[in-house]
């Protein structure tokens, strides 16, 4: 199953299901990003990879009827749930590797976590190049390496005995960890014509309600992709086997986590 087909699928789907969580669990960064753009007061704003569209609607809800935001995805069933959101914000299905924008269409791109599946990053950053103005800025938040985010992998590493068939994570391919590397994220950037490009680490703490981890982990990641395909007495096994592994990050009636992050900037005026 490619990528597209993917996000239109199951990955879509869970993320559709498991949307407020996502909302609260990633509120820092989408607080952190909010602030950013909202300084440099666009006329015009895509965010990349927006998912069920909580960023966008934020970023739209803070500059007000004068800056155009628009969403951008592959995944309908996400974009679905992004319309219902309402604000001011628009959204559109498109393949940022593909889509040509037309010049000047953009004087901000911004994305939370949506740029790393990229099958070809270098050709959708160098449309993004190519669709916005001459002094655009880019910010955008992407993971930083798996072993600086081990809350991430909690569920695989726990599960592995009864899953076996899991999927690797690889930092040199799509998926959550593929710009995990700064000098790639760099690397990238600058072949698509990024210029003032800054890769920074940022660390932020995220939480969610305890009562939602075992949705959490059953839905999303790979056990959650996986888990559709066992039966009940495995899944009853998987959950019983996961669950205390995530003990550490318990506390009282709060999941807590440190999400390793790299804030990369782009463009001929730094953010602030």
């Amino acid at each position: 199953m490619n990528g597209a087909a993917r996000w239109n699928g199951p990955s879509g789907q869970a993320w559709v299901q498991t949307q407020a969580l996502m909302d609260q669990m990633y509120r820092p960064l989408e607080e952190l990003l909010v602030e950013a753009v909202s300084a440099r007061r666009p006329a015009s704003v895509l965010d990349v990879g927006c998912g069920t569209g909580g960023t966008t609607v934020a970023v739209a809800g803070r500059l007000g009827a004068g800056t155009r935001c628009l969403g951008v995805d592959v995944s309908e069933p996400m974009l679905e749930a992004a319309r219902t959101r309402g604000g001011r914000a628009d959204f559109v299905r498109a393949d940022v590797q593909e889509h040509e924008w037309e010049p000047g269409s953009f004087d901000l791109i911004m994305s939370r976590f949506g740029v790393m599946f990229f099958d070809d990053p270098v050709r959708a950053f160098g449309h993004l190049r190519r669709g916005a103005t001459d002094d655009a800025g880019l910010v955008f938040v992407a993971w930083r390496d798996i072993a600086e985010n081990p809350f991430m992998t909690v569920a695989e590493r726990a599960a592995a005995p009864l899953l076996p068939d899991l999927p690797p994570r690889r930092p040199d391919a799509p998926g959550q960890f593929g710009f995990a590397d700064a000098g790639r994220v760099r690397s990238i950037l600058d072949a698509a014509g990024w210029t003032g490009v800054s890769v920074e680490p940022v660390d932020v703490t995220c939480t969610f309600p305890e009562r939602e981890l075992v949705g959490y982990f059953t839905r999303l990641g790979p056990v959650g992709l996986a888990l559709p395909g066992v039966d009940d007495e495995t899944r009853a096994k998987v959950i019983d086997m996961v669950l205390p592994a995530f003990a550490p990050y318990v506390h009282g009636d709060e999941v807590r986590f440190t999400a390793a992050c790299w804030w990369v900037t782009g463009g001929n005026h730094p953010f602030r």
